[in-house]
């Protein structure tokens, strides 16, 4: 994820905060995994983007066939943002 943030926001300046979930719990909590062993060995979380403000999740963009490319564009949350 930190090489991720590099690349994408070198400079620090977006405001975004890319965080990691290397054990699931937060996917978990939000009822975001799906069973994905037998393609990936384990469960996975759905692709999804959420946008929060002080604190509050304001919006939750989540991909509806878990895995695809189109709702949790950056393009589209910060249409609707």
């Amino acid at each position: 994820m930190k090489a991720w943030a590099s690349a994408l926001d070198p400079s620090n300046a977006s405001g975004i905060r890319f965080l990691a979930d290397p054990t699931g719990e937060f996917t978990r909590a939000l009822d975001l995994a799906f069973d994905g062993a037998a393609v990936f060995g384990d469960d996975r979380s759905k692709r999804y983007a959420l946008v929060i403000e002080d604190g509050k999740v304001k919006q939750v963009h989540v991909e509806p066939d878990n895995t695809g490319v189109d709702a949790s564009t950056a393009e589209k949350v910060l249409k609707d943002w």
